[in-house]
């Protein structure tokens, strides 16, 4: 049975319809992941706007489970959360690379899946923080990638100054223009599209693209460096917050943010913006060469980030790693065939559902102990009959600032600091609008965002008992649960 039959048969069974005809090349996936990108300053970027949002479906309550690098991305390799991935942190030897690769966990991926239903895959960029350290050798290229160019040393968050592992040869990129990082996996990129099209017109591809940027130290394209003028972080409600004695101990006796501090905060938010200017482009080129190849009308494009990041909220200076709606929430928007162009979703999704949507796109198979779910009903514009009302957010016994700094882990956010002061958590988001966190000390935390959507009252305290039993349980319920019975366990608290 070839492949668009059998995609052909499931579509059929879901009361679907494909926007391929029967035998035509399954279609392309394109999934486009910046780094640290929060979900208000991604609705700035016009090319992302204009070409992906406008063109296709916008997720408006899209979360990440771990707010941190790392835990994501193996989130978005292998569809599991965090206490099933048991990756919490950016460097090893229990997280990062290191102890995704000692865990074997690559052996079996989103890569894996596709290149097994007969896909070329490609990634681009930023993989796993601290690649390849602990690998057999500098040029290691984890299973399931037709291609591979990824940064093996030097100083890739810089955008200058390092070195990619180019299909198993190292290649060393100095500090002219034209080795700008972001530019250089968007020609990469575009270069690969073109060959795919020409060389193996008949076989699909995925390709995963993914920038440095916006993470700090966000350097901006040298044809950006004065962009942008005047600009500085939102001034929003909970910018500097006057009062946050409802908060949690570790937050609780914060001073308020200096001068000097919030100097700092636009500074960053600045560079963050301008760099982001470099990937806007980068998305156009993508889209401008889909649709000179002939592939636009045949590809998925998905434009999301790792985590969110905050700029002087609540207090912090800028990072992620909190529970904040900041920190979790994160921007997705897919084109592609038969997406509803302009319509938003308002369900709950999340980045360990990239990889079922993926798989179900390719006609691929996924293992049990997938957590996520397709989202590709809603790509259809149907609404599935039941979906996820909670979802599982952590922040594991790890994290904060690494080690050491080594070019390959990233550099720290100025919130690392105070980050490491930050309990153990669990928690949920629910889709009627809570977020209700529990820290390993015991303190607790419970949102109304709809009603206060910047987290300014945390209502734990005078919540009544049902409710923070039903919390309390629910989560325990995902807490312990994995595959099919996370999912099942997601749509109502236990009885």
């Amino acid at each position: 049975m070839d492949h668009f039959v059998r995609r052909a048969l499931v579509a059929t069974a879901l009361g679907l319809v494909l926007a391929v005809p029967a035998g035509a090349k399954a279609p392309n996936i394109v999934f486009i992941l910046a780094d640290d990108l929060d979900a208000a300053s991604a609705a700035t970027m016009e090319q992302v706007r204009s070409l992906v949002t406008d063109q296709g479906t916008s997720f408006r309550h899209h979360y990440v489970n771990v707010s941190l690098c790392c835990p994501s991305r193996v989130s978005t390799l292998r569809g599991q959360f965090a206490h099933n991935s048991t990756i919490f942190s950016n460097d090893g030897p229990d997280g990062g690379f290191e102890g995704t690769y000692a865990k074997g966990l690559e052996s079996s991926t989103i890569a894996t899946w596709l290149q097994g239903a007969g896909y070329r895959t490609v990634l681009f960029g930023k993989y796993l923080n601290g690649y390849p350290n602990t690998a057999p050798s500098i040029t290691y290229i984890p299973p399931g990638w037709t291609e591979w160019y990824s940064s093996n040393d030097g100083s890739p968050y810089s955008e200058f100054n390092y070195k990619l592992n180019e299909n198993g040869q190292t290649v060393s990129y100095g500090s002219a223009e034209s080795d700008y990082l972001t530019d250089v996996i968007s020609a990469k990129a575009t270069d690969f599209i073109r060959r795919s099209v020409d060389q193996h017109p008949e076989q699909p591809f995925f390709a995963y693209i993914s920038t440095y940027a916006p993470h700090l130290p966000a350097t901006p394209a040298p044809r950006y460096a004065q962009a942008l003028p005047g600009i500085t972080a939102p001034r929003t409600l909970s910018f500097n917050e006057p009062d946050v004695s409802d908060k949690p101990s570790w937050l609780r006796n914060a001073p308020l943010l200096t001068e000097a501090e919030i100097a700092t905060i636009d500074k960053q938010y600045l560079n963050r913006r301008q760099s982001l200017l470099a990937v806007d482009d980068l998305v156009k080129s993508v889209i401008d060469t889909l649709e000179a190849t002939g592939q636009l009308a045949n590809t998925y494009v998905f434009v999301a980030s790792d985590n969110g990041f905050h700029h002087g909220e609540h207090r912090l200076t800028s990072g992620k790693l909190t529970a904040f709606e900041e920190d979790l929430r994160v921007p997705l928007s897919v084109r592609g065939p038969g997406v509803p162009v302009g319509a938003t979703v308002d369900a709950l999704t999340a980045n360990v559902d990239y990889a079922s949507t993926f798989a179900e796109i390719a006609g691929a198979s996924v293992p049990s102990w997938v957590d996520g779910r397709s989202i590709m009903p809603f790509l259809h514009g149907k609404a599935p009959p039941t979906w996820r009302r909670a979802m599982l957010v952590a922040r594991g016994e790890h994290g904060g600032a690494p080690r050491a700094f080594d070019g390959l882990l990233e550099p720290p956010d100025p919130f690392d600091t105070l980050a490491l002061s930050i309990p153990p958590f669990t928690g949920l988001r629910t889709a009627d609008g809570y977020t209700y966190v529990a820290y390993a000390n015991g303190e607790h935390e419970l949102y109304q965002n709809t009603r206060d959507p910047k987290q300014l009252r945390n209502q734990y305290a005078t919540a009544n008992e049902h409710q923070k039993t039903e919390l309390a349980a629910w989560l325990a319920a995902l807490t312990n649960a994995s595959g099919e019975a996370l999912r099942q366990a997601e749509l109502r608290p236990p009885k």
